[in-house]
């Protein structure tokens, strides 16, 4: 096995989603700057290469990919429970976009190395291996600026994550990329976990004729959702975007605990929950249309007794009980976490840049903005502070914590002229993009604009107040 020597400016560990939008601002904002990408799949897109065939993304592809490249087709959804909304791009289109970006974009420019099927090995003494999966060649990198960790998403799907539960022989348990290769119908479906992953198999089932008697949910804990509806692109949308924003900064700003925070944004269709009788424990920028909601309460049979610990063939055992199961039942594993914990790091730390969240639920346009702050802010101190890192939602208080990061980001973004500029044009940044739209002359509408850039300043303010609270 030979071993090289390779240089660059930048060394990107993984081509995963973040990772792309990071190098696609890069290339724009440092026209002299190389980089090398490494990753162990054999193509870009990360954890999208183990998806299940149907997913699709769960916002509008308006402002999903990278910067420079269109996503969205710009048509509506003519049928199914998104019918009337923007479409979300599909799995293999989210694929493709990343793959036609590399090879037309970041390889033909001359500045960018990839290789895939390639491990990243971070030695005691500072260097850099690269191992191929496939050749078994090393190589060292010597890297003249930084290194880019694009992995801390770890994002997990149940293609490549086994169940953290036990399941006796003779039961039959799948993840749920399997399910389009079923070859008989069960008298009973079992869904485990309550995720967006949970979400999909359940309407995958009823899609597919199954009636919602013969589904049953494992359902740990009840999550705070997103309604879809509320940040739709386009200048029709303006007035919705715009009050949608209002109504969560009037929340915050009125708001006398944070319980009452979130029957307020629930009394404004901010947040929307499965079952109004059972408070949610959990939140995860997860986002639903009302039609999918709709569907998924006609599923009757809702367990939350905990996570499931074991599958037998006649009963299922949970943290808080055992019920009894159906022998003929299909169990579809859903459970992994698509979002891990963030390990407390900055995303500038010297040599090191860590591509983690500056805005709320929008990991790829954070990418963009940490590689425009890297190209054109001077120090990690001055970087840090327009880019504090927004934290991965896990329960709802995190819905406070990231509104309270992301305006604080966003309050330093204006003070930067070019960045400032920047965003204003990035289509990334569904809002601006909106906002560019709106003449001068439309008095309506800029009225709309200032008044909800001043509700955003006093919910900047409150927040503080509110996280102080106990919940």
């Amino acid at each position: 096995m030979n071993s090289t020597q390779l240089e660059t400016d930048y060394l990107v560990i993984g081509t995963g989603a973040t990772a792309m939008a990071f190098v696609d601002t890069l290339l724009d904002e440092q026209p002299d700057a190389t980089v090398l990408m490494v990753d162990r799949l054999h193509r870009p897109g990360g954890h999208w290469n183990h998806a299940y065939p149907w997913v699709r993304v769960h916002q509008p592809s308006a402002w999903y990919g990278v910067a420079s490249r269109e996503l969205a087709s710009g048509e509506k959804d003519k049928v199914g429970p998104n019918a009337g909304l923007y479409s979300m791009a599909s799995g293999a289109e989210v694929l493709a976009h990343f793959d036609l970006v590399m090879q037309q974009r970041f390889l033909p420019s001359g500045r960018v190395r990839w290789l895939p099927m390639t491990d990243y090995q971070a030695g005691p003494d500072g260097t850099h291996r690269l191992a191929s999966v496939v050749s078994g060649e090393v190589r060292t990198v010597q890297v003249r600026r930084k290194v880019v960790d694009g992995t801390h998403a770890r994002t997990e799907v149940p293609a490549t994550h086994a169940p953290r539960y036990t399941v006796a022989p003779g039961v039959d348990c799948i993840p749920i990329n399997e399910l389009p290769t079923l070859g008989r119908p069960y008298a009973h479906y079992t869904v485990v976990g309550s995720g967006k992953t949970g979400i999909d198999a359940c309407l995958w089932l009823l899609a597919h004729g199954v009636e919602p008697s013969r589904i049953r949910w494992i359902m740990p804990r009840d999550a705070w959702f997103l309604d879809r509806a509320n940040f739709q692109p386009g200048l029709e949308n303006f007035e919705r975007n715009m009050g949608y924003s209002l109504d969560q900064f009037g929340a915050i700003v009125d708001a006398e605990s944070p319980a009452d925070l979130f029957a307020r944004l629930e009394a404004k269709g901010a947040l929307l929950r499965l079952d109004p009788k059972v408070e949610p424990t959990t939140y995860r920028c997860c986002t639903v249309s009302r039609d999918e909601l709709d569907l998924l309460r006609g599923i009757a049979d809702v367990v939350r007794l905990g996570r499931l610990q074991a599958i037998e063939p006649t009963r299922i055992v949970l943290d808080k009980g055992d019920l009894p199961a159906n022998p003929d039942t299909l169990y579809v594993d859903c459970s992994a976490s698509a979002i891990q914990p963030l390990p407390g790091l900055p995303v500038f730390d010297g040599a090191r840049i860590n591509l983690f969240m500056v805005r709320f639920c929008q990991p790829l346009f954070s990418a963009a903005v940490i590689a425009f702050v890297e190209s054109h802010v001077e120090d990690d101190a001055a970087r840090n502070a327009m880019c504090a890192v927004v934290p991965s939602p896990e329960v709802p208080r995190d819905w406070i914590r990231m509104w309270a990061a992301s305006l604080a980001n966003a309050a330093r973004w204006r003070q930067h002229p070019a960045l400032n500029a920047w965003l204003m044009k990035c289509r990334l940044n569904g809002q601006a993009v909106m906002a560019r739209g709106v003449s001068p002359d439309d008095s309506t509408r800029m009225s709309l604009l200032r008044e909800t850039g001043v509700k955003a300043g006093e919910a900047a303010a409150r927040l503080p107040a509110l996280l102080a609270m106990p919940s």
